[in-house]
């Protein structure tokens, strides 16, 4: 017995899992892509506009709820430099944070969404893959095969193919898709998390944000450490996206850029991919110790958390 408790605690001692700083929430200002740019300062002063009574409201609510006020609050914007590289960074942060100032908004944390796929050598979009689990639909025989090797998630059972035959069997007759956790009644999603082209992969939109999520809460951890770290801003701004660190912290008194739960406020246009974020999310298997160091955490703060990451993310579209 007492050889087999010391070998545990050398093991134990051995996974070591490092702890993220954590704010109670994580608002997300906006996101930029390409049309954004494009369509000038005007598009984001508008984005901001919409933006500001949200995040005064969510700001205001934590601070109600955590004693003494003392809420953490960080905020971020997430730009798309991942399928497509616009502008530069010289030309384009200035110009975020001019239109963020207009309506009293202060970005802590600037992020670059080709971070959600690799950054500083660490492939997070293959580390987020290798944590997918199936959820194969009731009674099924596993005949569809495994999201890792088809680039395709679901939350249910697909449609049969009419007219398909299975061994010894009839033709088929059609069926309509079913959602696994439904309500009454289906409503079936299939994402697809990545295509391939000459041997490279792209990663979706949705299996990107999914990431992005996943970040912000701080659940992810590669050898026991955090992926990444933000870094604090320069004197001045890059000419290349690549130059710039993943997540840049613009604000020296900015809350940590995890928290235990995230807010997004979106336009409407992110409906369906938000819908294929939580798709993702809700069969992502996170390390079981990050949970539970999270949970003592906020257990001790007094900070109650949903049991399902997916309803720790939360969303504002307007």
């Amino acid at each position: 017995m007492t050889s087999v408790n010391a070998a545990f605690g050398e093991l134990a001692a051995e996974r070591r899992i490092a702890s993220a700083p954590l704010s109670h929430v994580s608002i997300e200002l906006g996101h930029l892509y390409m049309e954004d740019f494009e369509a000038g300062p005007e598009r984001l002063r508008e984005q901001f506009g919409r933006v500001a009574p949200w995040a005064a409201a969510v700001r205001s609510g934590w601070q109600r709820r955590i004693p003494g006020g003392r809420a953490r609050v960080s905020t971020c914007f997430l730009i798309d430099d991942y399928f497509s590289r616009f502008s530069t960074p010289a030309e384009l942060v200035p110009m975020v944070l001019e239109a963020a100032a207009e309506h009293d908004l202060s970005i802590d944390y600037l992020a670059r969404e080709s971070s959600c796929a690799e950054a500083d050598g660490v492939e997070l979009a293959r580390l987020v893959e290798g944590r997918l689990v199936d959820d194969p639909p009731p009674g099924t025989t596993g005949s569809r095969p495994p999201v890792k090797e088809t680039g395709w998630l679901c939350n249910g059972s697909r449609s049969p193919r009419p007219g398909s035959v299975q061994a010894m069997g009839p033709a088929q007759r059609w069926a309509p898709p079913v959602q696994n956790a439904k309500r009454g009644h289906s409503i079936f999603v299939d994402v697809e998390l990545w295509d391939e082209n000459g041997g490279r992969r792209t990663w979706s939109c949705p299996f990107l944000a999914a990431v992005w999520q996943l970040l912000r809460l701080g659940m992810l951890r590669t050898e026991g450490e955090l992926p990444l770290r933000p870094v604090p801003a320069g004197a001045s701004w890059p000419a290349r996206w690549d130059d710039l660190p993943p997540i840049v912290q613009l604000n020296d008194q900015a809350a940590p850029f995890s928290a235990y739960t995230t807010l997004s406020v979106l336009s409407p246009r992110f409906l369906p991919v938000e819908l294929a974020v939580r798709t993702v999310l809700s069969q992502v298997a996170v390390d079981a110790e990050v949970l539970e160091q999270v949970r003592r955490r906020s257990d001790g703060e007094g900070v109650a958390l949903e049991d399902e990451i997916v309803d720790r993310v939360t969303y504002v579209f307007g």
